[in-house]
């Protein structure tokens, strides 16, 4: 198949250049250096005024397998993550069984050698079972990982981490820390604000995060380890990063599109607004916008937490924690904050293909994606390829549609719906 983007912006250089571009043999090319018997041989798709960027990578998602494979697998969460742009994501380790050791980080490597339509790099778990008392294969795990974390518990042992850190430090290899202080959480499942007094739910105070990101930076500090904060969604969180990064230590970190967009304001008696962290008050909001626009935040991450109907429909107090995001990301991203001018577009990508790849060392083609921004769509959940159907972004309304993601020189996505 010849694939041509006529009168289009092309991001894949060192500057952004305009013209005609066709994808053919794995490549992307010039349309003036393809020979006319190749043009008229008939299987040609061609779309016009679009952006052709760098692949995506997202470096905290869930694809449930092994071990909960009604939620999501590899094949869904792939192909999810192509339909989103995404070429290359990286997938915690809260599996079953937990990729503590080589034995079973190799279960989970065949699926993905199996399965996976895009790159997909396993993180190895920090403990046995991620239950904070026993230290993981870190070493015998080193060759297969993108880094190592216990996402989804924070280790609860500060003497532990730093312990931790300096095995993973040895190895040139990151720390990637769910940060939260499980003698704090008080039962709480949303924030501990203005919506959770007001309707009679239990809050998760601010102090579950920040406290726990207070002492892992000065473990950071001691060991030097390469340690990046999961999600952040505080206030507070954004002032110490950016502190100690000032101070020399070497400290990234993420956050989720929704908690740069929403806070417990835009909250419902709807389990589509329930993750972990929980959205915050506006002012965390608007600490975070301001940390991704000064640097202090890194990258944008979805935290993809696919789960089933089910276990989304019993409201916010019992409901599983986690929403959907690899499909709706770039265009949330893009219409509140590239097309209202708040962030360049060169710094969207660097929060979402250059920064994540730089620090987790991932290498390799990144092949592109492409995209039509003039183009303004609902964010229907119905038609998601994920097998998880809750996001709190249900119904907006997002300019940006995925017409095209090419991983490794294959076209591993195609939007078939006319535009």
């Amino acid at each position: 198949m010849l694939v041509i983007f006529k009168n289009s912006e092309n991001y894949l250089g060192k500057s952004k250049t305009y013209g005609d571009f066709a994808f053919c043999d794995g490549k992307l090319v010039s349309l003036d250096s393809i020979a006319p018997s190749i043009l008229d041989g008939g299987d040609t798709v061609t779309f016009n005024n679009c952006l052709i960027l760098p692949g995506f990578c997202d470096v905290h998602v869930h694809f449930r397998e092994p071990g909960f494979l009604y939620k999501e697998d590899i094949f869904t969460g792939s192909v999810s993550a192509a339909a989103g742009g995404y070429t290359d994501v990286c997938t915690m380790p809260n599996l079953n069984p937990v990729p503590d050791s080589k034995e079973n980080l190799k279960i989970q490597l065949d699926a993905i050698d199996k399965k996976a339509v895009v790159r997909v790099h396993p993180f190895g778990a920090l403990t046995v079972a991620e239950a904070g008392k026993e230290a993981a294969d870190i070493e015998g795990m080193a060759a297969d990982v993108v880094g190592y974390s216990d996402d989804g518990r924070g280790v609860q042992s500060g003497e532990m981490m730093e312990s931790l850190m300096r095995r993973v430090s040895a190895l040139g290899k990151v720390v990637s820390a769910h940060c939260e202080d499980n003698s704090l959480l008080r039962g709480g499942y949303i924030h501990d604000g203005e919506y959770a007094r007001a309707h009679g739910h239990r809050g998760i105070c601010s102090e579950s995060e920040w406290g726990p990101i207070a002492r892992d930076i000065e473990l950071a500090r001691t060991t030097g380890v390469k340690y990046h904060v999961c999600h952040i969604s505080t206030k507070e969180s954004v002032d110490m990063i950016r502190k100690a990064k000032a101070e020399g230590v070497n400290i990234t970190c993420e956050t989720g599109p929704h908690y740069l967009i929403l806070d417990d304001s835009n909250l419902q008696e709807d389990a589509r607004f329930k993750m972990n962290p929980p959205l915050r008050d506006k002012s965390d909001r608007e600490a975070l916008v301001s940390g991704v626009l000064d640097g202090t935040i890194d990258m944008i991450a979805t935290d993809h937490a696919p789960h089933s109907a089910e276990e989304k429909s019993r409201g916010l107090e019992k409901s599983a924690m986690g929403v959907v995001g690899l499909e709706s990301a770039f265009a949330e991203m893009y219409t509140n904050f590239v097309r209202t001018g708040k962030m360049s577009l060169e710094r969207l990508l660097e929060l979402m293909v250059y920064n994540p790849r730089e620090r987790f060392d991932i290498k390799g083609d990144m092949g592109f994606t492409v995209w039509d921004v003039e183009h303004e769509t609902t964010i229907e959940p119905r038609l998601f390829f994920t097998k998880g159907r809750s996001t709190p972004f249900e119904g907006d309304r997002v300019y940006g549609t995925c017409l095209l993601t090419v991983c490794d020189g294959r076209i591993v996505y195609k939007n078939d719906t006319e535009i």
